[in-house]
């Protein structure tokens, strides 16, 4: 059986690229990489690891996610800071998805921060 390939579309698969983040088994380096987990997070459904990355002043008190809404594609337009020695960088992407009522792309920049060493989503600017 071969390996599920992780939804961000890292060339990896599932289980040696954003599980282990997902699973709290490591935290993500960039915030690219966190971005990348949470799109994956999004198409896996794991409420709980969004709602854990999550800045703690914009986070929502509850997060449910709509299982009739299927993300398969994410691409990543631009980074600017976000790496290993800073504390804070910005992600612009689109998101593709497949819902009952067709096809869409979100687009966003998100805006990322550092909270007691790791990275966190905080909102998004556009």
């Amino acid at each position: 059986m071969t390996a599920q390939r992780c939804p961000c579309l890292s060339g990896l698969s599932y289980a040696e690229c954003c599980e282990p983040l997902h699973r709290a088994e490591r935290a993500a380096p960039t915030a690219e990489r966190l971005m990348r987990s949470r799109f994956s997070a999004f198409a896996v459904g794991d409420a709980g690891y969004l709602r854990r990355t999550w800045h703690r002043s914009t986070r929502p008190p509850t997060l449910t996610l709509d299982a009739g809404v299927r993300w398969y594609r994410l691409d990543v337009l631009a980074t600017v800071r976000g790496g290993s020695a800073d504390a804070d960088g910005t992600v612009e992407f689109s998101a593709f998805y497949r819902s009952a009522d067709g096809a869409g792309v979100q687009h966003e920049v998100s805006r990322f921060v550092r909270a007691a060493g790791e990275w966190v989503y905080l909102d998004a600017i556009g």
